[in-house]
């Protein structure tokens, strides 16, 4: 996968993101170790009354074993610390050449083997969920979208952070339209900005609705002012984390088991029984009729808590005369395989 940065951003990585790997530290030993090598060998040989020139060049054919022959006939001493310089110089050598060639093997070819997989992976996923900021939050909204089985392609400006992603992803700048079209933007079913600052989640959502005007956007906000402009900017849903977190413990504190029996049937995808939404489409069987005359129990052992329309409005607890309408929207209790049946119904595949 291509890395993009910012250029008002790049100054916030002092990792080099071009090369696509970092220089191990044994490579840097062994070629400092070679230049030691050959600077020693090139001060010995004009200690010997060599031109620097002569002692560079008898210094690197010695190390390289070349062996284009000597500058000049060698005095015993002469001879004596060639021998030194060979032993010291041609294992350094073949050590420092020996890493360099696994380094590009293992870290240039092997990461560029990983990101053109995760390229043609990403090219291939369609109605996938593309998170922007891969930081507390977005790490909580991929642990509790695995539970759904669902494509995500994370986008993160940081390569300390990115590198910690198991999965898809592009290293790069959510604001710019190329990381998101290499997200497969196109093809994707939800973005969800999660980035820490109010302008850059705004900016990414202005950026995401203007590409796609029919994608469902989420955002987080970090304060109450954010909340209306991420709206205007084009965001279906604003959620605020802190907000959140408050009615949760709230919950807990009043409705403690209530608020446990949503959070199993939500977010534990060890338990059979799941809350489910189920559209329904204009050619299904079940548009016109009520609940009681499709009989969606019977049927799939589904059990409807609650209807809304096209319009938003929610029809909780209905009974079994509500009339089902093309459009709207099920949330239904049951396991995989009813829902699963539901939705054959409510497609009419």
């Amino acid at each position: 996968m291509r890395y993009f940065s910012s250029p008002r951003r790049q100054d916030r990585d002092s990792e080099s993101i071009s090369s696509g790997f970092f220089i191990p530290r044994r490579l840097t030993i062994s070629f400092l170790g070679l230049v030691a090598v050959i600077v020693a060998g090139t001060l010995g040989y004009m200690a010997f009354g060599f031109g620097f020139v002569d002692a560079l060049f008898e210094t690197v054919i010695t190390v390289t074993t070349v062996g284009y022959g000597e500058v000049r006939a060698f005095s015993h001493g002469e001879q004596i610390f060639s021998i030194i310089l060979i032993v010291l110089g041609v294992g350094t050598a073949a050590y420092t050449f020996s890493v360099m060639i696994e380094t590009f093997m293992e870290g240039y070819l092997g990461g560029s083997f990983r990101r053109r997989r995760m390229e043609r992976e990403i090219r291939s996923m369609k109605d996938h969920v593309i998170i922007c900021g891969w930081g507390r939050v977005g790490r909580a909204i991929r642990h509790n979208l695995n539970a759904s089985n669902a494509d995500v392609v994370v986008v993160d400006i940081s390569s300390q952070r990115i590198g910690t992603v198991n999965g898809p992803y592009i290293h790069g700048d959510a604001t710019d339209e190329q990381v998101l079209k290499e997200a497969g933007i196109d093809r994707a079913r939800v973005l969800i900005t999660a980035l820490n600052a109010d302008a850059d989640n705004l900016y990414v959502t202005l950026t995401g609705r203007s590409m796609r005007p029919d994608l469902f956007i989420v955002s987080r906000a970090a304060s109450e002012q954010a909340v209306p402009k991420l709206h205007q900017a084009g965001a279906d849903r604003v959620v605020n984390p802190q907000d959140l977190g408050g009615a949760r413990m709230a919950a807990l504190a009043v409705q403690p088991h209530v608020a446990e029996f949503l959070d199993v049937v939500m977010h534990n995808g060890g338990l059979d029984f799941r809350l489910e939404q189920v559209k329904v489409y204009p050619d299904s069987p079940l548009v016109g009729q009520t609940l009681r005359s499709a009989m969606v129990h019977d049927q799939t052992g589904t059990l409807v808590l609650a209807m809304r329309d096209s319009d938003g409005a929610f029809r909780t607890n209905p009974p079994p005369t509500a009339e089902i309408r093309a459009g709207e929207v099920l949330i239904v209790i049951g396991d995989a395989g009813q829902v699963a049946s539901l939705r054959a119904l409510a497609q009419d595949v």
